[in-house]
């Protein structure tokens, strides 16, 4: 049997010494969801809530309770975090919690994710119970890490946590591979949609949803949509890039408008542009709709991962999708070192 790391021969409790490991770069990413109604939802999406600012005060408790962790967690080490990220997302009855723990040391930091988590969704608990009190947080669990002896570590999809959504999610993620079109098994990919009303609840997702469907249809396992309003796009970006999916996708926010920052964001993270990939998607819209010209979206590499920017119309994601599925197999092969250069 494997022995209790925090355990000694005798039996006690104990703080594990780790000054012999190596420091390496370490990365943990937890979830949970906060169960309410759908009239919370709608409150917290629309920013009116009896205590304002739901989102933003939970997001910096979970950040404070990520660098805290050692002091709530008796045997946890101190450590110096340089990156904790918290996002939210919603279902009709569930706002979903995540967090990305970063640091280089000898130990891992998925406590430290994990705790970003708990204390987030107490803190939603708190701003929300003046409606719902009998809202609840449920399936707290570590979803990946990376780094120290064990490398990549991800969560099976058989496990049952997080209730029903999760074993819904599982099987959506199982249909897709059922029918996959791209060589290559276990892609990922990631849908971020950039919009101000979206966020807030004032207006419907046209594109995110279609985008999804559509990379799951390719075989991708999806994240997302994941919607940030335009003001928080580089933090939305930051967070997709967080897991390095093989692709990202971007919807909104590609055009002339003050608030319109989807292509500065997404290239202070590239490595190498794809420009040929963005003026493909700029032509064939510009085909049948001459204001598509001006869509700003950029195309590239940030590491291994292809981050491609689409505009916020169904339109002009119908056009980008009919210029990435040609081209999907060959990119991503290539970025992975392979592909026919013939």
């Amino acid at each position: 049997m494997s022995e209790l790391s925090h355990v000694d021969r005798e039996g006690r409790a104990r703080m594990v010494d780790v000054s012999a490991k190596a420091d390496t770069a370490r990365i943990a990413v937890a979830a949970g969801e906060l169960h309410t109604t759908a009239e919370v939802i709608g409150l917290v999406r629309s920013d009116d809530m009896p205590k304002a600012d739901v989102l933003s005060t939970a997001r910096i408790a979970g950040i404070n309770g990520a660098k805290k962790t050692s002091e709530l967690i008796p045997l946890c080490h101190q450590l110096a975090l340089s990156s904790v990220n918290v996002s939210f997302g919603f279902t009709d009855t569930t706002i979903t919690i995540e967090a990305t723990a970063k640091t280089k040391g000898p130990t891992g930091v998925e406590m430290e994710a994990l705790t970003a988590v708990a204390v987030a969704g107490l803190t939603l608990h708190d701003m929300v119970k003046a409606v719902d009190p009998a809202a609840t947080l449920n399936g707290v669990r570590l979803v990946t890490k990376e780094g120290g002896k064990h490398g990549h570590w991800v969560r099976p999809e058989t496990e049952q946590h997080g209730g029903h959504q999760h074993e819904k999610h599982a099987a959506r993620e199982q249909a897709a591979a059922a029918t996959t079109p791209l060589a290559g098994q276990g892609r990922t990919a990631a849908v971020v949609v950039a919009s101000t009303g979206v966020a807030a609840g004032t207006r419907t997702d046209t594109t995110g949803p279609v985008l999804a469907e559509w990379l799951a249809a390719q075989g991708f396992s999806v994240r997302g949509p994941l919607v940030f309003a335009d003001s928080d796009i580089t933090y939305g970006l930051e967070d997709a890039l967080s897991r390095e999916p093989d692709l990202i996708v971007t919807t909104g926010g590609t055009g002339a408008s003050p608030t319109d920052a989807t292509p500065e964001a997404t290239l202070a993270l590239l490595d190498r542009e794809l420009p040929g990939v963005a003026d493909a998607i700029r032509q064939a819209g510009t085909a049948k709709f001459p204001l598509a010209a001006l869509s700003r979206g950029v195309a590239g590499l940030a590491g291994r991962t292809v981050i491609v920017n689409l505009p916020g119309s169904p339109g002009g994601v119908k056009d980008g999708i009919a210029v990435l599925t040609p081209l999907l197999e060959h990119l991503l092969a290539q970025v992975a070192g392979g592909g026919n250069h013939e």
